[in-house]
């Protein structure tokens, strides 16, 4: 059974796209207008080892909020609708990933119960054409519309760069464990019977 979904949300604001296979290789397509959170959503992709199609038109001549938060909306019920019962899944997935003197830790859980933890201070205000405030909001969406608890820590770092990248990185390889399947796993991982 493929582990795919398609979704698409138009808004007064911005028009959304995002077609995400679980089980893919890394191969990305992304297009939001925003350089830096391009290269983000690619990189996300790529140490998830999810093939991502994802394109956005928004009001960037306002600023980049809603698109980068829409596509947390987007990506998020893609993730959600690919995934449907859980069934066999891991559930929990943590990695640390350095880059340079950043070092980032993600550790989540594919739970139902959305809740955030971002605890990372980002030096300067922007990278590029992107508002550096704007990851957190990205994962806040990406834990509601998913239905994710998602831990965000900088453990290290100076060069904002590096550590969004960092923790973009890591939230991919950390999706990418607690999406695997397991043959030992009957049902879901979970005492309840549900998740």
């Amino acid at each position: 059974m493929s582990r795919t979904a398609c979704i698409e949300r138009v808004s007064g604001e911005t028009a959304i796209k995002v077609t995400l296979t679980i089980d893919g290789s890394g191969q990305t397509q992304v297009s939001t207008g925003i350089g830096f959170f391009d290269h983000m959503l690619t990189l996300l992709g790529k140490h998830g080892l999810f093939d991502l199609v994802a394109e956005a038109k928004g009001d960037l001549a306002v600023d980049g909020h809603h698109t980068v938060e829409d596509m947390g909306i987007v990506l998020g019920q893609a993730l959600a609708k690919a995934l449907g019962d859980k069934t066999g899944i891991k559930r929990y997935g943590t990695a640390f990933v350095p880059m340079d003197e950043a070092l980032a830790m993600v550790s989540l859980d594919v739970s139902g119960r959305p809740y955030l933890v971002f605890e990372a201070v980002l030096p300067s205000e922007r990278v590029g054409q992107f508002d550096s405030e704007l990851t957190e909001e990205f994962f806040r969406a990406m834990s509601i519309h998913a239905g994710l608890t998602l831990h965000v820590r900088l453990l290290s770092g100076k060069n904002t760069h590096h550590i969004i990248e960092a923790i973009f990185k890591a939230f991919g390889r950390a999706l990418d464990e607690a999406t695997r399947q397991d043959d030992r796993i009957k049902g879901v991982m979970s005492t309840k019977g549900i998740l």
